[in-house]
């Protein structure tokens, strides 16, 4: 199975209702592109839309870090590119990039997921079929050179 390095999601069209008054993208939407292009990523690693409903697991957002570097607005598109910058048993550390078609930055995001038992919720162990592409994927994206704004804090200095 050939592994994307980075993962690249398919194109994503910013609709009218996700822009505010001045037409551009609303700082939650950003999300929303996160979300829908980390889709495919997920998917393969076995964490799609059904896995909470056939194994009652899913994973939560613990954290993250958005950075806006320049406005999307109603009509552009999209990929949104993902990295697995590190994880261990039960939690993945990912990285995301969403670039305009033409082909510029704008924005990103550092996500830390916790795996969960939806029972508890409780952060539980991912199952070892999902472990086994999580360590495929991470092997392929180890290639990859640390992006720049990974690990950003803010701070006023």
């Amino acid at each position: 199975m050939s592994i994307p390095s980075p993962f690249i999601s398919e194109s994503i069209e910013i609709q009218s209702e996700w822009c505010g008054g001045a037409g551009q993208l609303g700082n939650a939407y950003y999300n929303v592109v996160f979300d829908r292009g980390a889709e495919g990523a997920f998917e393969s690693l076995g964490l799609g839309t059904g896995y909470a409903r056939r194994r009652g697991l899913s994973f939560y957002t613990a954290e993250a870090h958005v950075c806006f570097v320049r406005p999307l607005h109603a009509g552009d598109r999209v990929v949104v590119k993902f990295q697995i910058l590190d994880f261990d048993e039960k939690r993945i550390r990912s990285y995301q990039e969403i670039h305009h078609l033409d082909g510029w930055l704008a924005a990103t995001t550092e996500v830390m997921s916790l795996h969960v038992d939806l029972d508890g919720p409780r952060v539980v162990p991912f199952p070892h079929d999902v472990k086994a592409r999580l360590d495929a994927m991470a092997a392929a994206h180890a290639t990859l050179p640390l992006p720049e704004r990974a690990g950003r804090h803010i701070e006023l200095s």
